[in-house]
């Protein structure tokens, strides 16, 4: 099976406009690598392709699951797994883009075995403060490279404390090379208000309505969805909309620096700046880094 190119991150760069870009040159099939874009339904909140770019572009890593339900790093790399055995047998290349890094993380160094969770154990370590969390892992004698996701320190001392090693490639050293698109802050944080503008405009409102009222109850995950934990606070008049935009705005803003830290710690990236040249443009710039890999 053959391996896919590789475009990585932060939200709003424009990944998903150069992407098309690359589709097009290469002809190649698209394998969406976001962890928001899985799930049905979320489509403003998320800046999900439209559907006529779905029309236009193979895609696969969209619209996977129901907001209700729960989606692994192991249903992903499934995904794309069976995304570059279909782009294989049209002879195609698969170009994965997105800005969870851990499906990147999966992609180029693949998954351990993990035990099956416990609920009880998780509810008492997510009640901890991050600092306690780290505490308490370096107390068992335990490190894992991304240590500033709380999440992730739940689940390495959930996997400890039930009695059961951490997984190898957790605080692997290996750092695999992968090209990432980024803007100067200045403009990539005018870009992310745009961007909260732009899905008011478009309905995000009347779509996080319509999602609660399909699904009464939403997985962790979608709930507390940047975007959508704001448009449901606002309709249920915590927030005002103002509040509501503000908070979306600076909640983007963390993730982005979250994503490009996750990107500098995990892999050895090949940044490409993004300035105002057209997305043809910055395609040359990928097309010549994925070809200068290793």
């Amino acid at each position: 099976m053959s391996a896919p190119l590789c475009l990585a991150g932060a939200t709003a760069t424009g990944k998903t406009a150069l992407a098309h870009a690359l589709a097009e040159r290469l002809g190649a099939r698209l394998l969406s690598a976001d962890a928001m874009l899985v799930y049905r339904g979320m489509d403003i909140g998320t800046a999900k392709p439209t559907p006529e770019e779905r029309a236009r572009f193979a895609y696969r890593g969209l619209d996977c699951v129901g907001p209700d339900r729960d989606f692994s790093v192991g249903a992903w790399l499934a995904h794309a797994q069976a995304a570059q055995a279909e782009a294989d047998a049209a002879g195609a290349p698969l170009v994965a883009v997105g800005g969870t890094g851990l499906y990147f993380a999966a992609l180029l160094r693949g998954l351990d075995p993990t035990p099956p969770g416990d609920p009880a154990l998780r509810a008492r370590l997510e009640a901890l403060p991050p600092e306690e969390l780290r505490a308490r892992l370096k107390a068992h004698g335990a490190a894992i490279a991304d240590d500033r996701n709380p999440r992730r320190l739940v689940r390495a001392l959930e996997i400890l404390e039930g009695g059961h090693p951490l997984p190898t490639r957790w605080a692997a050293a290996a750092r695999p090379r992968l090209v990432a698109l980024t803007r100067p802050r200045p403009d990539l944080h005018a870009r992310i208000a745009r961007r909260v503008d732009a899905m008011y405009a478009e309905g995000l409102l009347e779509e996080a309505d319509a999602l609660r009222r399909r699904f009464p109850r939403l997985s962790r995950t979608a709930a507390q969805a940047i975007g959508y934990a704001e448009a449901f606070a606002l309709l249920d008049g915590t927030l005002s909309e103002a509040q509501a935009r503000e908070r979306t705005v600076i909640r983007t803003r963390q993730l982005a620096r979250r994503q490009e830290s996750f990107l500098r710690t995990q892999f050895d990236v090949v940044w490409v700046v993004a300035d105002d040249a057209p997305p043809e443009a910055l395609a040359d710039r990928v097309l010549a880094a994925w070809e200068a890999q290793p």
